[in-house]
């Protein structure tokens, strides 16, 4: 073995040993974890179950700090400030990997570039809503409501680009009416007003909406799913509500992500806690409770369906002429 061969090796060999330290040693103190979403909403509900569940695999606390706005990209550019040492994560959902990069006409971010991921944490579906003082209770019937109204329908969603504004958009226009979309700094706000019929439709993660649907606040018109909710078993799939519609049929997913360049021993390690917690009973549990369909998750997992969910979205963000400097 020449002299160059031997250092060649004596390096991979230190670089090996590095990376095995680096994963025994990480963390040795506390992670931040950085939600797109404002508190309240469902998909910081979804990210402080993962917290708690992954704070417990890793020994040290998983903080939660809300970065809303810009529907995720004020939380991307947080997370693309701190260094990629694995100390900084990110929860992130189907909107921001496969719509928001894609509804302006200079990406703010590439998701599959900038982030390197531990992989997807689970699905939940949508659900569309209406005050239940309009007396709507059938998708058919929202049409003669737009059609009255000046101006057409009035629907919010959590932000320009979210799944809710691109699923009520395309949904408005297969029903042939007009609509206006009134985006909100997530959900909570969007359900304020919806609730108080300043707009008179939202499409809503379904963990948010069972609450007023049961008290008697909201109407369900249609699930954004392949298959009826056992949680609302009575209110129709989008497609047994409007054929035409069945292609919005797609559930919500979440996932949690580093900046890119984190080392491989951190992202495994945050990957065999996220496995963890998927076999633990409560963790599990707590995500039923919000209709989130637990994911077995592995790294990359989260890139590839992106990349599958944006042969969709990006179709139809061309076609809705939604793309914006």
């Amino acid at each position: 073995m020449t002299l160059l061969s031997r250092r060649l090796c004596l390096g991979a060999a230190l670089l090996a040993a590095a990376a095995a330290g680096q994963a025994q040693s990480y963390p040795n103190r506390p992670v931040q974890l950085i939600a797109q979403q404002p508190p309240g909403s469902g998909s910081d509900a979804i990210t402080r179950a993962w917290a708690d569940c992954a704070a417990r695999g890793l020994g040290q606390p998983v903080v939660v700090q809300n970065r809303p706005g810009a529907n995720g990209v004020l939380a991307v550019n947080t997370l693309k400030a701190q260094p990629a040492d694995g100390y900084t994560l990110m929860s992130i959902g189907m909107s921001q990997m496969t719509i928001t990069p894609y509804v302006y006409r200079t990406a703010p971010y590439l998701p599959d570039k900038d982030f390197d991921d531990i992989g997807v944490l689970g699905t939940t579906p949508l659900v569309l809503t209406v005050p239940a003082s309009l007396g709507i209770t059938r998708l058919d019937q929202l049409g003669p409501l737009a059609r009255g109204k000046a101006g057409g329908l009035d629907f919010g969603s959590p932000g320009k680009g979210s799944p809710a504004h691109l699923l009520t958009t395309a949904l408005v226009e297969r029903l042939g009416v007009a609509g206006t979309h009134v985006p909100f700094v997530g959900e909570s706000a969007g359900l304020t007003a919806l609730m108080g019929e300043q707009i008179q439709a939202m499409t809503l993660v379904i963990g948010t909406a069972v609450p007023h649907l049961k008290a008697g606040k909201l109407q369900a018109l249609a699930l954004f799913g392949a298959r009826r909710s056992p949680l609302l078993p009575q209110v129709p799939t989008v497609a047994e509500a409007l054929p035409a519609a069945a292609e919005l049929a797609r559930p919500l997913w979440i996932s949690i992500v580093a900046r890119a360049g984190t080392p491989p021993a951190v992202l495994a390690r945050l990957s065999e806690v996220t496995r963890a917690c998927n076999a633990d009973a409560g963790y599990r549990t707590r995500m039923e409770g919000m209709n989130v369909t637990v994911t077995d998750s592995r790294p990359g997992e989260a890139r590839e369906w992106a990349a599958r969910d944006a042969q969709v979205w990006r179709p139809l963000i061309d076609r809705l002429g939604l793309a914006t400097e």
